[in-house]
């Protein structure tokens, strides 16, 4: 046995580690805010004393209260591995269950300093999506992943672990929720609040459920959202300028999705760090801080259409405004930074310093907020006038119209609804998530490259194999998805673990899974497959200004169908499941289910996965079918015709004539 290895099973160690100097070569999160009483840090701290004997107290009480004061929320720095952190080879860790062990790679493959945002604060995108509280929930899951067996079920409470209770071989592993609160207590300063007290997290979906494979994760939604943008537009992608904001939180997918899609794309960034790290990664191939020379060279990749990614190190009020002012041609505009998260490290306003932000955010709260709000009204009014120019704009779903309109931004139309559309709204939804398709995705497990080329191999021959007989309205989807798997490795999308990405309906998850179950079965894969799927998807997401903002039967807020994901993954053969209050759009705007599911070459798992993938995409297309969607309409009742166990409501389509004449006639 290794010292990593004894460092899992000891857990939380007899003996006190060193303190742990502040390491300024980490990106690490903003302070947060202040929020709690002198009453309530008492409480933080007897909270965060809960996880360590006694004889430890006098020492570590004064060490979290001043992790309190300082950042405002108690980390437990002390404890931070002294090990690397990164998704070791499955056969490295300990472990009795190997579904435990695929877990544990999962987890360390989160807080990779290359994959997380803020690696020592256990936050890994999105501003605020953590994984853990503190490094105690750390080392304690590690202890009790490593430990447990296929007859018990580990569970877990926002990061923390509750403990082990027995289960059976087909119960998930491990059960996650995040930030389950109370409705009339899922504010934003609820969540400071009982975060900060140590009670509660927010999990960003694909964070606290151990399924984020790094930006490559974003990077096929964004790239087929600007082709279809593009599409809108007429003609190809060559020479088209796309402009749009943020490369830390959301992942900074968009410059290379930008370069696949044949674009140009310019990417403001305001956090320096962030920048360097997706230049680092050759995720934007130029950076520049200054407008005028940015220009030059954006007009010469557009004059000779050649796809080329640039990040504008400030503000992207100012290169919005600069835009407006200097007429330039823009064709696609969107947003991806983490206005989830205004006010806590999510978006920065125009006409500070990123420094200055920062002090700012933590000690002046109420006039960062309304900096930030007057920095989204400028923001607004110069994207309006890009797109009354020709500029077609789209919100990537991360509250940006949201925040905007509770700005007082001129971002609503008369009718009350906002100018432009969410991102699902006009292209993945009635595309894509109505007709099954969405963001499946696997890692494997053995870490090398080789069984990633296989899996790749094998996921484009099956998809290839459908694409001979689907019906004509699926024809393109399969068609870009086909393309996007043959350049996956050309394009060198891997951050972290050996994983993939690929859009994909019922029938493409199901048959390729089948595909990789026998490859491990018969030795071409060297090691088990974790299977998963991100937020963006047909089923395990209610959120009404992003995923299912292209519901318009009312139950938009309505968030039954996750939940039923969720519940029905769980008995259906998933490894884990997990709930979350929150991802993507913002604590207390969404819920979000999600799962994930080893293949190990067993009869076993051949059983559930068949019987899970199933659930886990139909149950989505039939609600979307309830709600009158055409596609998903025709998407559930070709499922029903291969499957005669399925049975589902089918709407009756009411006459809007009828309807609109009754109502003018009977309400005055």
């Amino acid at each position: 046995m290794n010292d990593f290895q004894r460092e899992i099973l000891a857990g939380i160690p007899d003996v006190l580690p060193e303190v742990k100097e502040y390491d300024k070569s980490v990106n690490h999160a903003p302070k947060r805010k202040d929020i709690l009483s002198k009453k309530e840090k008492q409480l933080a701290l007897k909270n965060a004393l809960r996880y360590f004997p006694e004889k430890f107290h006098a020492v570590l009480a004064p060490e979290f209260l001043d992790e309190l004061e300082t950042y405002g929320r108690i980390y437990m720095y002390r404890f931070r591995p002294s090990y690397p952190m990164y998704a070791r080879p499955i056969d490295e860790y300990p472990a009795k269950s190997r579904q435990a062990a695929a877990i544990m790679l999962m987890i360390q493959n989160n807080l990779d300093p290359a994959v997380a945002q803020h690696p020592h604060e256990l936050i890994i995108y999105g501003g605020n999506g953590a994984i853990f509280q503190n490094w105690a929930q750390y080392r304690l899951v590690m202890q009790y992943l490593a430990t447990m067996t296929d007859e018990q079920t580990l569970v877990m409470y926002s990061g923390h672990p509750l403990g082990l209770f027995p289960s059976h071989k087909e119960a998930p592993r491990v059960v996650v929720t995040n930030g389950m609160m109370i409705p009339n207590y899922s504010k934003p300063d609820d969540w400071e609040r009982y975060n900060a007290l140590g009670v509660t997290q927010y999990g960003q979906m694909t964070a606290g459920s151990y399924m984020y494979i790094g930006p490559q994760g974003i990077v096929h939604g964004t790239t087929i959202t600007v082709l279809n943008a593009s599409r809108k537009q007429g003609g190809d992608t060559a020479g088209k300028l796309f402009i749009t904001a943020g490369l830390g939180g959301m992942s900074g997918a968009q410059p290379k999705a930008g370069n696949i899609a044949g674009l140009v794309s310019i990417t403001a960034e305001i956090n320096p760090a962030a920048t360097q790290k997706r230049y680092n990664q050759g995720w934007v191939d130029e950076v520049y801080d200054n407008l005028d020379e940015l220009f030059v060279h954006v007009n010469e990749a557009i004059k000779q259409k050649k796809a080329r990614s640039f990040a504008y190190q400030g503000n992207i009020v100012d290169l919005w405004e600069y835009a407006a002012e200097k007429d330039i041609h823009v064709d696609l505009g969107s947003d991806q930074t983490s206005l989830h998260n205004p006010f806590a490290g999510g978006y920065y306003p125009a006409g500070y310093s990123f420094e200055e932000s920062k002090v700012m955010m933590a000690e002046e709260p109420e006039r960062f907020k309304e900096a930030v709000f007057a920095s989204l009204r400028r923001h607004v009014a110069a994207v309006n006038k890009l797109t009354a120019k020709g500029m077609y704009f789209f919100d990537y779903g991360n509250a940006f119209l949201l925040e905007s309109s509770r700005a007082g931004a001129d971002i609503m139309k008369e009718d009350g609804t906002f100018r432009y559309p969410s991102y699902v709204q006009d292209i993945m939804g009635p595309m894509y998530f109505d007709y099954g398709f969405g963001p499946f995705r696997w890692v494997c497990t053995s870490g090398k490259p080789e069984d990633l080329a296989i899996t790749d191999d094998i996921a484009c021959s099956v998809l290839e194999d459908i694409a001979k007989s689907s019906p004509a309205e699926i024809q393109q989807q399969m068609h870009d998805n086909i393309l996007w798997i043959k350049g996956a490795q050309e394009n060198h999308l891997v951050v972290g673990s050996q994983a993939r990405i690929l859009y994909a309906d019922c029938e493409g998850r199901t048959k390729i899974a089948a595909e990789f179950n026998k490859a491990i079965a018969d030795g071409r894969l060297s090691a088990p497959v974790v299977l998963g799927r991100d937020h963006h998807d047909v089923s395990g997401t209610d959120s009404p200004f992003r995923e299912t903002s292209n519901i318009y039967d009312g139950s938009a807020f309505t968030a039954d169908m996750a939940i039923q994901n969720v519940i029905g993954d769980g008995f259906r053969g998933a490894t884990w499941v997990s709930i979350h209050n929150g991802g993507g759009v913002g604590w207390g705007e969404v819920i979000n289910g999600g799962f994930g599911m080893v293949l190990d070459g067993s009869k076993e798992a051949d059983t559930r996965l068949h019987r899970m993938l199933y659930w886990d995409v139909n149950n989505g297309i039939a609600r979307r079918n309830w709600a009158r969607n055409e596609g998903a309409t025709f998407a559930i009742k070709r499922a029903m015709a291969s499957e005669p166990m399925l049975k589902v409501t089918i709407p009756n389509i009411a006459d809007d004539n009828m309807l609109d004449a009754l109502i003018e006639e009977k309400i005055k």
